[in-house]
């Protein structure tokens, strides 16, 4: 990646500042959802079904989201290779707010029969489009404005937007969940959605009052005198496939991981342990604070050891978690219980902080938003399947969690082996920067 002119420190704050509160709002939208998934929805919107059947089906349409999210990064890719990251990031925010709002008032299967569910997944589909762009797009505008030493540092903040988008979807519905069930089923439930539409607002001026990346600028000037460059996404696919496969390897623990230690532990705790709703919701709460101070931390480590290196070691603190983390949901006990998800979203949010400047790193600027936003996205579309996977391998297991902890290891090692090709990739593409022969061709 480029070396940035060095910004104002108060423009950086402005910057960072921007992204975070556009990402938080875009996962607190998106993990609103999840939490319905595993609370809600089975019941409204699919109530004709056995119980299970009911919760798998919830969970197909939080899946739907993450199947759209592809298409969200060759959209919103295109969008910010050749328009701006900041023209991307503004329409991603609006469309995610209004889709979230828009849920909060949807009639459900009592009052229009099977076009609640459609309904349903049309907007979870819009959801996932608008993330698609999100994420990467905030992440680019980050590095491309900031110093390369302090790029570990500063990806992890808009990380910081997915805990804390969790932490307040997770905490709005502990709050409601403390209305007796009759109102929370009727009503209580839709109104974290409906904050959503003010919470756009405020997200939607702060993106209006950022700067361009200087990355795209220098990218516009070039295009002026040069001509457009070849379709983004296509040269990306052409140059760097290889690329990409590591960027979704080195991404999957970070997204699916996180799936499977928040959605789908509260579908597991509450369905299969009958433990009470609200203390697994707290539970999530908790764990997101605890993800608030590891990516803070692991982001400096990133600094100082390199970006990939610690994408690799949270990746293996993962699996030597998974077992422990699942035995202590599975005693019950509240206590054990928040120790167990604070100590599985603990794990893999340490690959997760530095993630964005693994993959960021690995592309020309030409084709980035897209190579990015394609890369993270495949990840996504995994991830949304993996509370489906892991809810199947749980009710084939009579409800025992040891499935659950096998997928989790897997996913990450997957992201074990993904940080270790993208470091290699990484120390390639320096060598190739820093030759004097500019134009060496770092291979897929």
């Amino acid at each position: 990646m480029s070396t940035p002119p060095k910004p104002d420190l108060k423009d950086i704050r402005r910057l960072l500042t921007a992204a975070f509160s556009g990402t938080a709002l875009e996962w607190y939208d998106y993990f609103l959802y999840g939490t319905a998934a595993a609370l809600v929805f089975n019941k409204l919107f699919f109530p004709e079904l056995d119980p299970t059947v009911g919760t798998l089906a919830s969970f197909v349409t939080f899946a739907v989201g993450f199947v759209a999210r592809p298409i969200g990064a060759a959209v919103f890719g295109h969008i910010g290779d050749r328009y701006g990251r900041k023209v991307s990031l503004i329409i991603t925010v609006v469309m995610m707010g209004a889709t979230t709002g828009c849920i909060g008032l949807l009639p459900t299967y009592d009052t229009i029969g099977l076009w609640a569910p459609a309904l349903l997944s049309l907007l979870r589909f819009l959801q996932g489009i608008s993330v698609g762009g999100e994420w990467s797009g905030a992440m680019l505008l980050t590095l491309e404005h900031t110093p390369k030493e302090k790029h570990g540092s500063y990806s992890s903040v808009p990380q910081l937007g997915s805990p804390v988008g969790t932490l307040l979807s997770s905490g709005a519905f502990a709050i409601v969940g403390m209305l007796p069930d009759d109102a929370f089923y009727s009503w209580g439930w839709r109104l974290p959605f409906l904050v959503a539409f003010p919470l756009l607002g405020f997200a939607l001026y702060l993106r209006m009052h950022i700067e361009e990346s200087p990355v795209f600028r220098a990218m516009l000037e070039d295009a002026e005198r040069n001509g457009p460059k070849p379709a983004p996404l296509v040269e990306a696919f052409r140059r760097t496939w290889g690329r990409m496969i590591v960027g979704v390897g080195a991404a999957f623990l970070g997204v699916g991981g996180f799936f499977l230690m928040s959605t789908f532990i509260i579908s597991y705790g509450t369905d299969d342990l009958g433990i009470d709703k609200q203390t697994m919701l707290n539970a999530t709460v908790i764990g997101s604070v605890v993800e608030i101070v590891v990516l803070v931390l692991a982001g400096r480590l990133a600094d100082r050891i390199g970006a990939w290196r610690v994408c690799a070691l949270g990746a293996a603190v993962t699996m030597v978690a998974a077992f422990p983390a699942f035995w202590l949901v599975d005693t019950k006990e509240t206590g054990l219980v928040y120790l167990g998800v604070s100590l599985g979203i603990g794990a893999l949010s340490i690959p997760y902080a530095p993630i964005g400047a693994v993959v960021s790193g690995m592309f020309p600027e030409e084709f980035r938003y897209s190579a990015v936003a394609m890369s993270y996205n495949l990840a996504g579309v995994l991830s949304g399947f993996v509370p489906l996977m892991a809810t199947s391998l749980t009710s084939a297991a009579d409800g025992a969690s040891w499935g659950a902890a096998l997928l989790l290891i897997a996913i990450a090692a997957c992201t074990v082996a993904g940080s270790f090709g993208a470091g290699t990739i990484l120390r390639r593409r320096g060598a190739a920067l820093s030759s004097p022969a500019q134009n060496v061709e770092v291979p897929a």
